[in-house]
């Protein structure tokens, strides 16, 4: 037991805790501590009476990181794509860490590589996966990506197919393929192959532009396979090297199905790529061009019947044959009444918009007549390239009859409704769809709802071109190399994202994706750190979560995020 002792010094009293202990028999001191004056012990005792005031707070990103690196655990993605992918350089992250770090920051936080780091420190990740800041600069990254070739992603993705297959147990029966495209800021003179102008679904035709295929599953939208592309290449051209490496695939994809329909849209028609489908195991699902098929808009309604399924219910259908790519095939003409009013809708407002600009011409030309406006004067061919930009929407070139010619010293626009082709098109073609299968053996209802089974892989184009989550673009590479890993990295986000989608949902939480990452990047760590006091080695820290709500705490719960939350998890209300 130590003793207390008092010693004076220049008048002073200073205090010592004395440990005394016997050594060969006798009484000896073996320690002295230090205490201070009588002033300090009762300013040590009051202030051990009270918690120390917090120094400060380290706030960092927990429930979203911890949830995809949850799926990621549970699916095996690192030791996959560290047994795929080259090997680890001499010191740092392997080309499978940097990968996933990636396919993680894409889904939560898209940011440059450049910010890379800055948002790894803002992240549990510096727990779950310690690594030196300086490991994730941009020439780190950029020096692992081009370690990785196409042989290593698709030999990552053919096993990661199996294994989602085997341990998802994904339904088979139906998958969807479709291609999209994303503009980019890469300049003309660029010498890369795969950034190219072309149609952009985004309206951005004056940017290069890099195309993605995809394959996804009817559960959950999740990526099977991925194709990247020339920007400038068609669909449909595409469509037929896919089907050919499909093919290739059937035998992984079919241990556990053994009818496979692809569904795709009518984009991806060709020749070629029913010839390539015609000799492989797929069936499929497609739909025609309407305007190519005018003998079928012809069939009046009354041929039309009703279907009975309550999922189909404003359906009805027109069954038929028809010798369509070089053989007969079974087709089914829908017409469904909500499609049909809502194409109406939009055909209005296209109609009016258009009317409205061409009598602004209208008067604009008459005031160049009239000589009320200076300036270079307009051109027949000009004028004609301005009504035909105003009547560019669907249908618009057939609805709006439109003259251009000169009169009195100028040039003159009339411009009418043409009433009985409106009524054709709404009798014949509006709210109609043409399907056709190879699948004689299904029903109306089976090709209907395969086809509609399409919204699975828009809604995976729609996330990737969201803005906040699951972002795409910006691009920041420029040579084809990195843009395919690029590719690679945002699929991968597609399918942690996708699986914990559909995870959440299985277990009763049916939220969209956008609504369920938000929901979790809510949850954020907290680590408070308190003033180094008298004595202590290094200042005392204490980690808790942020407060959650109901749902929050649900989502904690079943995706077992526990185990990855360090401290004491707050649950005040």
């Amino acid at each position: 037991m130590p003793s207390l002792t008092p010693k004076k010094i220049d008048g002073h009293t200073y205090y010592y805790a004395r440990y005394c202990q016997r050594v060969d028999g006798k009484p000896k001191i073996v320690r002295t501590v230090y205490l201070g004056r009588i002033e300090d012990l009762v300013a040590t005792t009051e202030a051990g009476r009270q918690p120390p005031l917090p120094q400060h707070t380290v706030v960092a990103a927990f429930g979203d990181v911890a949830a995809l690196w949850h799926i990621a655990g549970r699916l095996e993605v690192l030791p996959l794509l560290d047994s795929t992918l080259p090997a680890k350089r001499h010191q740092g992250l392997s080309c499978g860490q940097y990968m996933l770090l990636a396919a993680i920051n894409r889904v939560v936080a898209p940011t440059s590589k450049l910010q890379f780091a800055d948002w790894y420190r803002q992240t549990a990740l510096t727990r779950l996966l310690p690594a030196d800041p300086a490991w994730l600069s941009s020439q780190n990254f950029w020096n692992h990506m081009d370690q990785i070739t196409a042989k290593h992603m698709a030999a990552f993705e053919k096993q990661m197919s199996q294994r989602l297959i085997e341990r998802l147990h994904l339904d088979l029966r139906a998958l969807v393929y479709d291609g999209t495209n994303f503009f980019t800021y890469i300049n003309t003179r660029t010498p890369a192959e795969l950034p190219q102008r072309g149609h952009n679904k985004q309206k951005r035709g004056d940017l290069r532009q890099v195309s993605l295929g995809l394959l996804v599953s009817t559960d959950f939208h999740i990526p099977l396979l991925h194709w990247i592309y020339a920007g400038n290449v068609a669909d449909s051209v595409q469509f037929r090297s896919v089907t050919e490496e499909l093919s290739a695939h059937y035998k992984e994809l079919a241990q556990t199905c053994q009818h496979i329909t692809l569904i795709f849209d009518k984009g991806n028609n060709s020749e070629d790529s029913f010839e390539t489908l015609a000799h492989s195991p797929f069936h499929f699902v497609g739909s025609l061009v309407p305007s190519q098929h005018k003998d079928l808009l012809a069939v009046p309604r009354r041929r039309f019947q009703k279907l009975t399924n309550p999922q189909l219910d404003s359906v009805e259908v027109l069954r038929t044959q028809k010798k369509v790519f070089g053989r007969t095939h079974t087709i089914v003409v829908s017409f469904n009444q909500n499609l049909f009013d809502g194409q109406i809708q939009g055909l209005t407002v296209n109609l009016n918009k258009a009317r409205g600009k061409l009598r602004e011409l209208q008067q604009q030309l008459r005031r160049w007549r009239e000589g009320k406006l200076k300036g270079k004067k307009p051109t027949l061919a000009g004028v004609q390239n301005q009504v035909r930009s105003i009547c560019s929407a669907q249908h618009l070139k057939s609805l709006l009859k439109t003259e251009v010619q000169e009169f009195r010293r100028g040039l003159e626009l009339t411009f009418s409704t043409d009433q009985a082709a409106l009524d054709r098109l709404c009798r014949r073609q509006l709210g109609k769809t043409i399907l056709f299968t190879d699948n004689a053996d299904w029903s109306d209802e089976e090709i209907v709802l395969a086809y509609r089974s399409q919204y699975h892989i828009e809604e995976a184009f729609k996330q990737m071109k969201d803005p906040h989550f699951l972002r795409w673009s910006p691009i920041h590479h420029w040579t084809d190399q990195k843009i395919r890993v690029h590719a690679f990295y945002c699929v991968l986000a597609l399918l942690l994202s996708s699986v914990l989608h559909r995870e959440v949902w299985k277990k009763g939480e049916e939220l969209s994706l956008p609504r369920l990452l938000e929901e979790l990047g809510q949850i954020r760590e907290t680590l408070v750190i308190y003033p180094r006091q008298r004595g202590q080695h290094q200042a005392r820290t204490a980690t808790c979560l942020t407060h959650m709500d109901s749902l929050q705490q649900r989502l904690f719960s079943l995706l077992e995020l526990q185990s990855y939350a360090k401290g004491v998890l707050s649950q005040s209300s």
